[in-house]
């Protein structure tokens, strides 16, 4: 029987720290983007291919990790990626050559994808129907703030050297691997994972692909990718965009970021759930699209610090509210097949967080300002993809489920 999340608090932290370290890893890059610059000589599209490697490799290995999860289990999946994350921050550190940091990133990109599925279908094995919203509100906390706290972090840590972050990120990933060893449990009896198991080898990644087209998880993992890409290509450039056009700092960056962060996680954590109750999630997944959307074009328009502050932090609250959303809807349509959900939203977010960091640097060599305009732009085209998506369906999906 599942118990509710007052009672299992111990291990939700644990899952949440967990998520919160892979997603701060992919955010430590950030702040030092335009030292590797200057010492590596490498130009604004290389920067956001290196982000885009990381997404790459998690877009290559998220429908293995998306099956792996029910086969294997969630707690080996998790293990494993903490274990490799641990491995790439440590490479990314030591390296001095290009390819090596290509290298780290992919490693990170294939942790990525072990431990997003694995914390997700997790949570969701041991959470009531009831509760689901808010431990998925929880997970998006932790990925948000891991992701966008990263910066920050990493430009305050930068000041003990240029390297240090990765090597802080690679000592708490493997203190993570070794605590999730020894603490967590499989949710799963193997009886249960062997039934998942023999239906899955039914499937096949490419029915799975088709499957997430239906009209039910079809648009709702186009605005998972929506998301990604704007969030991805907005804050790889975010730190270049305001060395080259501010003059910020990298603990000015840093404290932006911060700031942002807290503020997001602290609306996000106390007033979500409340939200969607209130306006239901579609409307929320509007509200924030419309908000995301503006904000991007206004950030091409202020010029002090301020400003910068003020729209950071809403921007980054949009997105702070609209992956849970997605995220609750996703769960409750899967039943039984967390796995394939799992990992058809890493999938999506993969293809974002590929697409958004490649194009973003393209976009800031020719115009520092175009990347923000570009995400804009695809943050509005999903806003009227969503006026496809019928409330009324969608209530109903829900229930049926």
């Amino acid at each position: 029987m599942k118990k509710s999340i007052k009672e299992q608090k111990s291990v939700l932290i644990i899952l949440l720290s967990n998520l919160f370290i892979a997603f701060l890893g992919m955010g430590l890059i950030i702040p030092v983007m335009p030292s590797f610059m200057d010492i590596m000589h490498l130009s604004g599209k290389t920067m956001g291919y290196l982000v885009a490697a990381f997404a790459g490799a998690q877009l290559i290995m998220s429908p293995f990790a998306g099956r792996w999860v029910d086969r294997y289990g969630r707690k080996k999946l998790i293990t494993a990626g903490l274990f490799l994350f641990a491995v790439s921050e440590l490479l990314f550190g030591l390296s001095t050559h290009v390819w090596l940091l290509y290298l780290s990133r992919i490693l990170g990109g294939i942790s990525a994808s072990f431990i997003m599925p694995g914390v997700t279908a997790y949570v969701a094995d041991i959470t009531t129907n009831k509760e689901r919203p808010k431990a998925m509100g929880y997970i998006s906390a932790a990925i948000s703030t891991g992701f966008i706290i990263g910066p920050g972090l990493g430009g305050y840590i930068a000041e003990y050297g240029i390297r240090m972050p990765f090597y802080v990120a690679a000592v708490i990933a493997f203190l993570a691997c070794f605590l999730s060893i020894f603490i967590l449990k499989e949710p799963l009896s193997k009886e249960q994972l062997a039934e998942i198991a023999e239906n899955k080898k039914r499937t096949s990644f490419v029915g799975d692909l088709k499957k997430s087209l239906h009209p039910i998880y079809f648009i709702a993992f186009f605005i998972v990718f929506v998301l990604a890409f704007g969030l991805s290509a907005y804050e790889t450039v975010f730190s270049l965009f305001s060395d080259h056009k501010f003059g910020f700092t990298p603990k000015d960056i840093a404290m932006i970021i911060t700031i942002s962060s807290i503020f997001g996680v602290i609306v996000q954590v106390l007033l979500f759930g409340k939200m969607v109750d209130l306006m239901g999630e579609k409307m929320l997944i509007q509200s924030c699209l419309i908000i995301g959307g503006i904000l991007a074009i206004a950030s091409t328009l202020i010029s002090s610090f301020v400003a910068v502050l003020a729209v950071t932090c809403f921007i980054f609250l949009a997105f702070d509210l609209l992956r849970p959303a997605l995220t609750t809807f996703l769960s409750r349509t899967a039943g039984k097949e967390q796995g394939f959900v799992a990992g058809m939203n890493s999938t999506y977010t993969s293809l974002g967080n590929i697409i958004g960091p490649a194009l973003g640097g393209i976009l800031f060599d020719i115009d520092i300002h175009y990347p923000y305009l570009f995400s804009a732009v695809i943050l509005l085209f999903g806003l009227v993809i969503t006026f496809k998506w019928k409330g009324k369906k969608l209530k109903e999906s829900v229930l049926e489920n």
